[in-house]
C-alpha cells in the first residue's frame, strides 16, 4: 500500500499555523509529513517563509505519531553540512525516531541570501555529495575533520547522537542526481512521477529503498475558487526544475509564469472536491513505483477543510491504491 503524506508548506503559512496543520494531519490519519525549507516564497501571493527547523522542533513536541521529514534542505550554502548534522540529530531525538533528513542541491531562490554565488548544477551536486559524506561521518560518532573540495570541518562532534541516526533522502531530477542518490541516499525524493528516475536510482544502488513523491492539490467545494487559488499561488511549478532552481526571487517567478493561464494550472493540478480526480492525479506516482506520496494543499488558509475532507473521503479512496 502506498503511504500518503501531508506537506507543511512554509511558503504559504506562518510557524504556529504550520504546527497546527501537521497536528491536524496526524489526527486526520496521514501516514507521514514533510516540510519545505525556504528563505523566500516562490510568489509573493504565498506570503511566508518561517524557519523550517524551529517549526520541526515544535511539531515534534505537538505530535506523537506522524513521521517528520525535510522536503528538502540544502546542506551546501545557507547551512554548513556540520550544522545540518547537528540539527538532524537533535530532531531525531526530539521526535523519538520519527525524523528523516531530506536533502537536495537547492534553489537559487533560497541560497542566494548568503552571497556565495550560484554555480552550475554539476558543481552543486558535487557539493551535495561531499556534504552527505560529512553528515554521515558525524552521525557515526566521534570527532570529524574534513578538508575537501568544497567544505572544511575542524574537530566537529555530535554530543547528542541518536541511535539510529535519521535516514537520509536525496532529491533527484535527472540521471546525475540519481547517481548521487543511489550512492549516498537511504531513499529517493522526487516531485515528478517519472519511472525512469526510479529505474536509474535502483541501478545506481537504490534498489529496494523507499521512493517519496510529492503532488500539489487544490481542494475546495467551489472548483473555480480552487483553480483561481492554484493559479495565484502555484503557477510557478509549471516551469520545471531547470528553471525553478535558477531564478533568484519571487519577482523572477512572477515574470517567468506571467503567460501561464488558469487552465494550464488546472490541467496539472487537481482542483475542486472530486475524489476521483485526486485519486487519478496520485495514480501515476503509484504506478511509477513510488512507495510514499506527500500532498500539498494549496492555500495556507484552506488547510482545515482539506484535512477534514481528507479524513472523510480522500484518504479512504487513496488507501485502495
Amino acid at each position: 500500500m502506498v503511504r500518503i503524506g501531508y506537506t507543511m508548506m512554509t511558503e504559504q503559512a506562518g510557524p504556529r499555523e504550520l504546527v497546527d496543520h501537521v497536528l491536524g494531519a496526524e489526527r486526520a490519519g496521514f501516514d507521514f509529513s514533510v516540510i519545505s525549507d525556504h528563505s523566500f516564497p516562490w510568489l509573493e501571493a504565498q506570503g511566508h517563509a518561517p524557519y523550517a527547523w524551529s517549526v520541526l522542533g515544535a511539531a515534534a513536541q505537538a505530535t506523537s505519531r506522524i513521521p517528520l521529514m525535510t522536503y528538502v534542505t540544502c546542506p551546501t550554502f545557507r547551512y554548513h553540512p556540520a550544522v545540518i548534522a547537528q540539527k538532524a540529530a537533535t530532531m531525531q531525538l526530539l521526535s523519538q525516531g520519527r525524523f528523516r533528513l531530506g536533502l537536495g542541491s537547492g534553489e537559487n531562490l533560497n541560497e542566494h541570501i548568503v552571497g556565495a554565488g550560484w554555480p552550475a548544477a554539476r558543481v552543486r551536486l558535487e557539493m551535495l555529495e561531499e556534504a552527505v559524506g560529512i553528515i554521515r561521518s558525524l552521525f557515526a560518532g566521534g570527532y570529524v575533520s574534513h578538508h575537501g573540495t568544497h567544505f572544511h570541518v575542524e574537530d566537529a562532534r555530535l554530543w547528542d547522537l541518536p541511535d539510529p541516526p535519521p535516514p537520509i533522502g536525496i532529491a533527484v531530477s535527472g540521471d546525475r542526481s540519481c547517481q548521487v542518490a543511489g550512492r549516498c541516499g537511504d531513499l529517493l525524493i522526487a516531485t515528478e512521477p517519472k519511472p525512469e528516475l526510479l529505474t536509474a536510482f535502483g541501478g545506481y544502488g537504490g534498489s529496494g529503498k523507499p521512493c517519496v513523491g510529492q503532488l500539489p492539490v487544490a481542494y475546495d467545494t467551489d472548483r473555480d475558487a480552487a483553480v483561481a487559488r492554484a493559479h495565484d499561488q502555484f503557477r510557478w511549478a509549471l516551469g520545471g526544475w531547470k528553471v525553478n532552481a535558477e531564478l533568484p526571487g519571487p519577482a523572477g517567478f512572477a515574470q517567468a509564469s506571467r503567460y501561464t493561464r488558469p487552465q494550464d494550472v488546472a490541467d496539472a493540478v487537481p482542483c475542486g472536491d472530486d475524489v476521483d480526480a485526486f485519486v487519478e492525479a496520485v495514480r501515476p506516482y503509484a504506478e511509477a513505483g513510488f512507495t510514499e506520496i506527500a500532498l500539498i494543499q494549496i492555500g495556507g488558509d484552506r488547510q482545515e477543510s482539506f484535512l477534514d475532507w481528507s479524513a472523510r473521503k480522500l484518504l479512504p479512496a487513496l488507501r485502495e491504491l
